[in-house]
């Protein structure tokens, strides 16, 4: 099985995936999103480097390998790894691409993400 993600901030929300899924499969896969590919599709780069990001999730007891998500191509790497089943939060119904593979759709984790993790650090550093 495979899952991807940016893992900027490493978070509860983050670990509550891979371990969803990893209940699901004997080996999960999961990707890494190079900085370049963050800030192509975010306009910014992460707070956290790649190099520090992957190593976090390679530290996981739930993941078996970790790989770099150099762009958005998930059939690509369905073909190349013979992925059975690619999780997701539940956020992306509707605008998942397709793949050939089944799709598995996790509630997304309520009040926790990066982007809320980074709006809290910067309220504040302003006090």
């Amino acid at each position: 099985m495979y899952t991807s993600g940016c893992f900027d901030i490493f978070h509860y929300g983050h670990l509550n995936i891979l371990k969803k899924t990893k209940e699901l499969c004997d080996y999960l896969i999961v990707g890494v999103s190079t900085d370049e590919l963050i800030e192509k599709e975010k306009g910014r780069l992460p707070v956290i480097p790649f190099h520090e990001r992957i190593n976090v999730v390679k530290a996981i007891k739930y993941v078996d390998e970790v790989i770099p998500q150099v762009d958005k191509n998930k059939q690509k790497v369905v073909d190349e790894y013979q992925i059975d089943a690619i999780s997701v939060g539940d956020d992306w119904k509707g605008r998942f691409p397709a793949t050939s593979c089944l799709v598995e759709y996790f509630a997304y984790t309520e009040n926790v993400s990066s982007t809320i993790l980074k709006q809290t650090l910067r309220l504040d550093n302003k006090s």
